[in-house]
């Protein structure tokens, strides 16, 4: 770690060099686990960091470095760490810095970046960028480090900002000629910062307090719908605590579901459409109003009068961004809870009856029909079918991490597959994007240490498919299950020019995932029927192995765009053009 150079008087003085005071930052803030992929400037970074006792998971490509990255951060409320080399690469981890901050994960992406006297003359250095620039406007904070004496300031700056209020991504950009700078190794050591407190709590006003409690208590059908800020606050017990004492049901959004087990008698989840049209006041809990919950307006909320919200948020501009909220409570959730539990006191009349009967009484028709859906047993399967499989393992093995993207993928899984335990389940988020599905399942494996099961419809897969090597390379407890139905939402679209090219929604026929697994050491199973799902999944649990089962399903069972069908603007289809001659 230190060098020794000699003073003026010939006596050695111990020296530190940029790179150890990255990695002795790091550590000195707790923060082990470094995701990323080396290069110029950055690979001795890796290999010191690695000496130095922390964890280095190197993967095939910097995007999905960040969104294991950013999935670290989500389960640990520490800022997960990706580190890129500069310009191609710094750009490829920005997409995973962007959707952090959308989903309000802490990350942190720090790339090596071109000399600045270079890039501002634009002389044409390798990789020459101004990366400061580009990552401002697309996350929470951006922050450059010229100096070593200031690289402890600056982590922890990044720190402090990703996790303080609420949480997002944080660019850090370290330039080459920063890391081989040195310092007197006392006064280096001195000049790092062990960040206190990073994300304070933020109490309520009682007013505040008041007028939300008011407002529930007046409800007839109150609603308390749970977003993933919910599951990142880690208030579990004073959550179940709120909807057991209020006696109102919940809606959990998909990243949610666990925090109170699916199965629960208040789980609304079997009920959606029902509750969000009938509900007169809804709370939002960790949740906000966008696309996901057609932004609080028209249709989905029904027209049984108008709705009143009430609504947790550490954010003071997230309150009214789409309609007006009644009762606002500004703060961190744990303490929001809290102060709500406080003020209903032991005398707190549950939400009424006949409420919570007609949800359980459409609850029960809904789950009764799924049941007879789900003891189908076609050939080949649809997703129903192949889905009544991973349900029952899930209810088996409620600690294992479900990983799940895709379109028709993800809003299967979402409805049929329960989750019982907090922070088991992660999907594509806010934005909707694909290509999460691998980062994200190695973050989970290496964050718990527990089996992780990534439900991958085939679109999804082939952006992050190449990480199955980082898998096998890292011996990683992950099952991977890719629905194949050949291609986008399925393999049934034609071109139609009357062309050879096959539709642009059409993958190969045929293909065979699991043989990719295969190739790098791992176990890659086809599965055609429900006992080979099933057999394949218990036995990749059991022995922890790196496993990729190609799950054949019937490439008509999907819809185009799953349940989001209108927002892919469609045209009226026209035959077929015959070529001129």
């Amino acid at each position: 770690m230190s060098q020794e150079s000699q003073t003026p008087e010939g006596s050695a003085a111990q020296t530190i060099d940029g790179f150890h005071l990255v990695i002795e930052a790091l550590k000195l803030n707790g923060i082990n686990t470094i995701f990323g992929l080396p290069g110029i400037p950055i690979t001795d970074l890796t290999r010191l960091s690695q000496a130095a006792g922390m964890r280095v998971i190197s993967f095939r490509h910097e995007q999905h470095a960040g969104n294991a990255a950013a999935a670290a951060g989500f389960l640990t409320q520490k800022p997960g760490i990706c580190l890129t080399v500069s310009a191609p690469g710094f750009l490829n981890g920005l997409t995973a810095l962007s959707n952090a901050t959308v989903n309000c994960f802490p990350m942190i992406l720090i790339s090596g970046s071109s000399e600045r006297e270079i890039v501002d003359l634009q002389q044409g250095d390798y990789e020459e960028m101004d990366q400061l620039a580009i990552a401002k406007p697309l996350c929470k904070a951006a922050y450059r480090v010229l100096h070593a004496q200031d690289i402890g300031i600056g982590i922890a700056r990044a720190i402090r900002s990703a996790l303080s209020g609420r949480p997002g991504g944080v660019y850090l950009d370290f330039p080459a000629k920063l890391f081989s700078q040195v310092m007197e190794h006392t006064a280096g050591l001195a000049s790092l910062i062990q960040v206190v407190d990073p994300a304070p709590k933020q109490i309520p006003g009682a007013d505040a307090v008041h007028r939300a409690l008011n407002l529930l208590k007046n409800a007839k059908r109150p609603l308390i719908i749970l977003g993933k800020g919910a599951a990142y606050a880690q208030a579990d017990a004073a959550l179940r605590a709120l909807v057991e004492t209020s006696g109102v049901p919940y809606l959990p959004m998909s990243m949610a579901k666990g925090l109170l087990e699916d199965t629960h008698a208040l789980s609304a989840a079997a009920a959606r459409s029902y509750v969000l049209a009938q509900a007169d006041v809804v709370m939002l809990i960790g949740a906000r109003l966008n696309w996901l919950l057609s932004h609080g307006k028209g249709k989905t909320w029904g027209e049984s009068g108008p709705k009143q919200f009430i609504q947790i948020d550490i954010e003071p501009k997230e309150i009214d961004s789409n309609v007006a909220i009644a009762a606002p409570l500004i703060g961190d959730i744990g303490s929001c809870v809290e102060a709500m539990l406080q003020g209903m006191g032991p005398n707190w009349t549950p939400a009424p009856k006949e409420w919570v009967a007609g949800i359980a009484e459409r609850k029960a028709k809904n789950l009764s029909k799924m049941a007879d859906t789900l003891a189908l047993n076609p050939s080949p399967m649809n997703f129903h079918s192949a889905l009544a499989v991973v349900r029952s393992i899930v209810a088996h093995h409620p600690d294992i991490t479900l990983v799940n993207e895709g379109a028709n993928t993800l809003d299967f899984t979402r409805s049929i597959v329960d989750m019982y335990e907090p922070r088991k389940r992660l999907d594509v988020g806010t934005w909707g994007i694909m290509g999460i599905g691998m980062g994200f399942a190695i973050a989970a494996a290496v964050t718990t240490q527990k089996p992780v099961l990534a439900i991958e419809g085939d679109s999804a897969f082939g952006f992050s498919g190449m990480e199955v090597e980082t898998i096998c390379r890292y011996h990683l407890p992950i099952c991977v299950v890719v629905f194949n139905n050949n291609g986008v939402y399925g393999g049934m679209d034609v071109n139609q020019s009357g062309g050879a090219d096959v539709a642009p929604t059409v993958f190969v026929k045929g293909a065979r995932y699991d043989l990719m697994m295969q190739a790098f050491g791992g176990v890659g199973l086809n599965a055609t029927n429900q006992l080979e799902l099933k057999a394949g999944i218990e036995a990749a649990l059991a022995s922890g192995k790196p496993t990729l089962i190609n799950a054949v399903i019937d490439e008509s069972a999907g819809t185009e765009s799953g349940r989001i069908t209108k927002l892919n603007p469609k045209t009226t289809p026209k035959a077929p053009v015959k070529a001129s001659t």
